[in-house]
């Protein structure tokens, strides 16, 4: 009967891999190199650690995408951004809006993540290092040069892995060191003079105790090019009286000719102690340092049209215009109006002092010249150029950008693995780590010589955690598995911001500190009842305290010059009654509290001074069952839960009063089913898995006045399919494939969010945050084939063939849905051919990325204020070819 019901189950799951418009996917594993021969001519297995013990994936009632060290080799991926061409419903890009860095990590599986590196931004997919937990989105896209396999879980891992990992996880495995001496490592060269040079040594140093050295080095030019602007006379003799950026405040004004440009270095140690006993030990510590060049920025649109330099004339339609109807002020739009009126028409709409010295008299260090009528006076010599469609090169790779651009990372940290079998079947295990970062990076978004918007940042970042569990693996005659621990985390840092907009209009200084703490309770059960059906209960309890202190401040005081607080030379009288200009006598309200600002200790301070402080709870549950028809076929089901923390807004750009504006958390809950195969004699893998997602106090960046605000504005319901698989025809082919379908979109948003197209400053660049409207970074539809086929030779080596082919429907990559920030249906081909010498010593591999020259928007900004709609690009197409070797 057995055996019926699984020739039955075989002929129609193989019927059903046939019958998909697009073959799926699943990426096979190799368990380790002597289980090699008895896999010869199937699907190797796949072992992963995704419920914190060794089990093969199958086995495992979870969606997994599991990547070996071979697989991320011969696929050329670098780095974790690379895998989300190949894992279905996930979205992995090496930058987001603002940060300049392809080190910071943007997120989402199954259209739940972050696309922000701020401090006060938790991230919603976790990324994990050897178990432990990476904090920041800083850092996050990691270099690979030793890794064993990396994991992709999909859905809400709250019970075993914690908080802000409400979408999944990611969890990265790297090399153990061996009992044998070895040396592997390899050397790439390419396009854009790329030097890519690895190698890991193994070296026993006695019975039971060996050590591992893993180094990196990575070499090569960016590929968007910063270009001189080549403008009429007038136009290069008002761009020379432009604002250098170092007369602005910048965390660091480095500059490049190339942008997107790598120079990293990373080492990783390894000591393990495993003579065979009860006891066994891992120290590691890695080192990251990165210095080169930022992310690629490009100028997709502005908020005013292009025209002709005309310095006697203010451009049509640029008048001032202080609050628009998004509630937001359009400094673009008063820079033009400053540079191209009458000092008498500035004086009639009381912009005399806004137009007038940039800087305060209370933070005079800045104080720079009046752009009051510059392109209306009598001297040619002072003329500025306006702010207007020019600039934009249409091209990805070339810019008119000259102010800063650069990416400065160090990170470092060491941890330990103690494992000890306390009895047959139990084990204890005890992770502790140290994490720390410093990172400065800056880019110049706006792509011009002109300063509207320039953003540059410091973050200083340490963590410590410290999690034990207490594992029960095959106890009551194989019956009883079982997960119970405790974690604790605390994580303190610093963030300053420093953004200048419109030739220093706006100056936003912005430092800010945080300090968080964790601890955690948890447990998972897993009960075979008998051999059909299997059981899942688990658990976990989150407490955690947040605390925060906000110093953003506009050191122009650009409210005080807008509301008659101020004089045309940058003199502000806070204490002054309001509203006079400039303030004289009593009798009114201190302008400093007329305003809002909060400090009077420190007049252009917009955030309440002191430490704020928010606590959270959470319990994660999870509920499962799974079913076993036949030993190849599991049938599974599970409720699960997952928290994303929550926090406080800090990018303020305006005072609002004696409030620090902050939101709650983030829940999602999941429904999943799915069947995990494995047919045909090992010659077909088929994996299927469908879910529906209530994802509740969706966190949303909103604009509240000139301030970017985050809220708990909306809901969404996600459903989806995603079908995995691998099959192995005949010998020496393999077809890897997946399919997913992501239904994500909002159910509900506050009203401050719902802004129709027609709001916008320019009817048609958007379309706006709708119910029913898709969730950013999402695809409705991915999909991935990758056939690889291995030829042996007559003098006993092999050559391989590889390709992968990626289709994603389109994505829009903010909430807002602005159209010159939408990612179009992309596909992407990569190809490689690589010769493997018979003894196994070296190999030779050629191959080419984005073989078809497909261009689309990684991340992308939108700044209404500012007048500016940027967004950096992925590779162009690109060659490489490397030598790998192994002794």
């Amino acid at each position: 009967m057995k055996v019926r019901f699984q020739s039955v189950s075989t002929l129609a799951l193989a019927a059903s891999i046939f019958a998909l418009p697009s073959q799926a996917f699943a990426q096979a594993e190799q368990a380790s190199e002597d289980q090699a021969a008895e896999n010869q001519g199937g699907i190797e297995q796949i072992v992963v650690t995704a419920q914190k013990r060794v089990e093969n994936v199958q086995d495992v009632p979870i969606a997994i995408s599991a990547f070996s060290n071979t697989a991320l080799r011969e696929r050329a991926v670098n780095d974790i951004a690379s895998l989300g061409a190949l894992a279905p419903n996930v979205n992995l890009d090496g930058g987001t809006p603002f940060s300049g860095s392809s080190a910071v990590l943007s997120a989402t599986i199954r259209g739940i993540g972050s696309d922000d590196f701020a401090f006060n931004i938790d991230p919603g997919v976790g990324i994990y290092l050897d178990g432990v937990f990476l904090a920041r989105t800083v850092g996050a896209n990691q270099d690979l040069p030793d890794v064993e396999r990396i994991e992709v879980l999909k859905g809400p891992q709250g019970t075993l892995f914690g908080r802000n990992t409400i979408g999944g996880a990611v969890s990265i495995v790297t090399h153990n060191p061996g009992k044998e001496v070895r040396l592997v490592g390899d050397l790439t060269t390419g396009s854009f003079s790329l030097v890519k040079a690895r190698a890991t040594i193994d070296l026993p140093i006695s019975d039971g105790l060996a050590a591992s050295v893993t180094g990196s080095v990575t070499s090569r030019n960016g590929f968007q090019k910063r270009i001189p602007y080549n403008g009429t006379a007038a136009e290069m003799r008002a761009i020379a009286n432009s604002d250098p950026a170092s007369a602005f405040s910048h965390a660091d004004t480095s500059t490049a000719t190339r942008q997107s440009e790598d120079n990293s270095v990373s080492l990783r140690g390894k000591l393990r102690w495993d003579n065979g006993g009860a006891f066994r030990a891992t120290l590691s510590g890695d080192y990251t340092n990165q210095d080169s060049s930022g992310q690629t920025s490009s100028l997709l649109g502005v908020s005013f049209p292009a025209g002709p330099f005309a310095p006697t004339n203010p451009l049509p339609g640029t008048g001032i215009n202080p609050v628009n109807p998004e509630g937001g002020f359009l400094f673009g739009g008063l820079y033009n109006f400053c540079i191209g009126s009458t000092p008498a028409d500035i004086a009639a709409r009381g912009a005399s002092a806004i137009c007038g010295a940039r800087g305060t008299s209370v933070n005079p260090g800045g104080l720079l010249s009046s752009l009051a009528g510059v392109n209306r006076d009598a001297d040619p010599t002072n003329d500025r150029l306006p702010w207007d469609g020019r600039f934009i090169t249409g091209d990805p790779d070339t810019s008119y950008a000259t102010g800063p651009t650069l990416n400065k990372l160090q990170a470092w940290g060491v941890s330990g693995n103690l494992e000890l079998d306390v009895a047959e079947g139990l084990m204890l295990r005890s992770i502790s780590a140290f994490r720390k970062t410093n990172w400065t990076a800056g880019t110049d978004v706006d792509g011009s010589p002109l300063s509207m918007l320039e953003l540059t940042f410091t973050q200083n970042q340490e963590q410590f955690s410290e999690e034990l569990q207490l594992l029960g693996s095959d106890l009551l005659d194989g019956k009883l598995n079982f997960v119970l621990g405790a974690y604790y985390f605390e994580e303190k840092g610093d963030l300053h911001d420093y953004v200048v907009f419109d030739e220093g209009l706006l100056q936003v200084d912005g430092p800010n500190s945080f300090d968080t703490s964790n601890y955690a309770f948890f447990g998972q059960v897993d009960f075979k009842v008998n051999d059909w059906i299997s059981l899942t209960l688990g658990g976990r309890y989150t407490k955690e305290t947040k605390k925060f202190e906000g110093g953003q401040q506009d050191l122009n005081g650009g409210s005080y010059k807008l509301f008659g607080c101020a004089a045309p030379d940058g003199t502000i009288a806070p204490f002054g009654s309001f509203p006079l200009a400039p303030p004289v006598g009593a009798g009114g309200p201190p302008c400093f509290a007329a305003l809002s600002f909060p400090d009077p200790t420190n007049p252009v301070q917009l955030y309440v001074p002191g430490v704020n402080r928010k606590e959270f709870s959470n319990f994660a549950p999870k509920v499962g069952v799974q079913l076993r028809p036949t030993e190849d076929v599991m049938v599974y089901g599970s409720y699960s839960e997952g928290y994303k923390t929550g926090g406080w807004t800090t990018r303020l750009s305006n005072p609002q009063g004696n409030v620090a504006p902050d939101f709650d958390e983030e829940i999602a809950e999941t429904f999943e089913v799915g069947v995990k195969s494995t047919l045909l004699d090992r010659r077909l893998q088929l994996n299927l898995a469908a879910f529906t997602t209530n994802y509740k106090n969706v966190q949303l960046n909103q604009q509240v006045g000139t301030s970017p605000t985050i809220d708990n504005a909306g809901t969404a319901r996600i459903k989806g399919v995603e079908v995995e698989a691998v099959v192995a025809p005949v010998n020496g082919l393999t077809i890897n494939a997946s399919v997913g379908y992501l239904d994500a979109t909002f159910t509900a948003l506050s009203a401050s969010v719902l802004r129709p197209d027609v709001a916008g400053p320019i009817p048609g660049l958007r379309l706006g945050a709708v119910i029913g409207g898709q969730l950013p970074k999402t695809a409705t539809w991915s999909t991935n084939i990758s056939p690889r086929y291995e030829l042996d030779l007559a003098n006993g080596g092999s050559m391989v063939f590889l390709a992968d082919w990626t289709h994603k429907s389109e994505v829009f990559n903010d909430v807002a849905r602005y159209l010159p920030l939408r990612r179009p249906p992309i596909d992407l081909v990569n190809a490689s051919i690589s010769y493997r010498e018979p003894d196994g010593r070296w190999d030779l591999t050629v191959g080419g990325t984005n073989l078809t020259e497909t261009r689309y928007l990684v991340s992308g900004g939108a700044n209404d204020a500012a007048g500016v709609y940027f967004g950096s690009y992925n590779r162009p197409r690109e060659w490489y070819a490397r030598i790998g070797f192994k002794f």
